[in-house]
């Protein structure tokens, strides 16, 4: 992929790369830390690769990413079907709190875990907020 890069170039590259995944990471430790309860946070491609994560150590990122794509292929095929226009989030509740995804970009999805105590208006506001900042580095 980087075989037409001199090697100063290569490093360059490898630099801003570094860079922007320190920059979204940063985002998702600051969404985390918004008060918003939010628990957990990750950056998914739309083909299921984590992008970043801040996530805890017993949640495996294979697992959030594998269940995210696969939500987000059923909620854009509800959508189209229902004629609802273009999948914009997916909420779903459940005992123990919440996942919220929202979309970051036509390749990016932001999920988000909250607590069973959030307050869900400020968390997706919080998470709409992220996902737009999140914009610039993706």
């Amino acid at each position: 992929m980087l075989a037409g890069f001199n090697a100063e170039d290569r490093i360059l590259i490898a630099s801003r790369a570094q860079n922007r995944a320190h920059h979204i990471e940063q985002r998702l430790d600051a969404l985390r830390l918004s008060g918003a309860d939010i628990e957990a946070a990750a950056v998914i491609s739309v083909d299921g690769l984590i992008i970043a994560s801040a996530l805890p150590e017993d949640l495996p990122a294979d697992r959030v990413s594998a269940m995210s794509a696969a939500m987000l292929a059923l909620g854009e095929r509800i959508a189209q079907e229902l004629g609802r226009g273009a999948l914009d989030e997916v909420h779903i509740k459940g005992d123990n709190g919440y996942v919220l995804m929202t979309a970051v970009n036509a390749n990016a999805v932001l999920t988000a875990l909250a607590g069973e105590e959030a307050k869900l208006g400020l968390a997706l506001f919080d998470i709409k907020r992220a996902a737009q900042a999140l914009r610039e580095f993706l």
